[in-house]
Parts: structure tokens; sequence; C-alpha cells
């Protein structure tokens, strides 16, 4: 499954929705934090959602009651995929490498990512 990109809007109302399982866009908007978009805004923000395939929905008369259609280890997966391709020339190991640099990693992260690797062998 090929995911398209979203905004940052966007990501943050699957991070409202990822939570709730279900619901309602009014009470989808009464979990966003302040500033809160318009609810026209918000609306449109979930129907962009649907239209790129993250949300569904399950109709009731005029109202629709949104689920996401994307798990968010699915979105996860897609997510650090196009950041490991954008901005580390595809090479996982240029992530660690960046972390390290970065003193977000030691050397007991590394033993243990070097334990996984070779359980995952096994």
């Amino acid at each position: 499954m090929s995911l398209q990109k979203i905004t940052k809007r966007e990501e943050d109302v699957m991070k409202i929705l990822w939570k709730a399982g279900k619901g309602f866009v009014k009470d989808l908007l009464a979990e966003h934090p302040e500033p809160k978009p318009h609810y026209n805004t918000f609306s449109t923000i979930i129907r962009g959602l649907e239209d790129k395939g993250y949300v569904s929905h399950k109709p009731y008369g005029n109202t629709h009651e949104y689920y996401p259609a994307v798990t968010k280890e699915e979105y996860r997966k897609t997510f650090v995929k196009n950041v490991v391709s954008d901005y580390f020339e595809s090479s996982y190991k240029n992530v660690v490498s960046f972390f390290v640099k970065e003193e977000k990693l030691n050397v007991d992260d590394l033993k243990e990512l070097i334990d996984l690797i070779e359980k995952k062998k096994e």
C-alpha cells in the first residue's frame, strides 16, 4: 500500500482519530487542542484524509462517523521510509549515524540494537 504524504494539520487530525478510534466531527473536534480550527475547516481536513485513503466513514442519515482506514503502524512505516529516503539517502545506517552524532544514541543503545539484529537472524 502506497500512502500519499499528508500535511502536519492532517497528521494532527489522524492522531486524534487514532486515539479516539472513531467519532463524529463534533466529537473529534472536541479532542483537538486549542486553538481549535473552525468546525468546517476540521470537517474539510477529515474529508481530505478520506480522499487520500486514510479515513473511512459510516453514514448515519446526514452525518458521518469517521474511523481510521490506516493504522498508526502502517503510517509510521511509510513516514519513516519517506524520511530515510528523503533525508538519509535511503540508508538506515545513515539514520543511526545521525543519531549517534547528535548524541541521541549511546554505546548501550547501540549494543541493544546489535542484540536485536542478532536475535532476528536466529
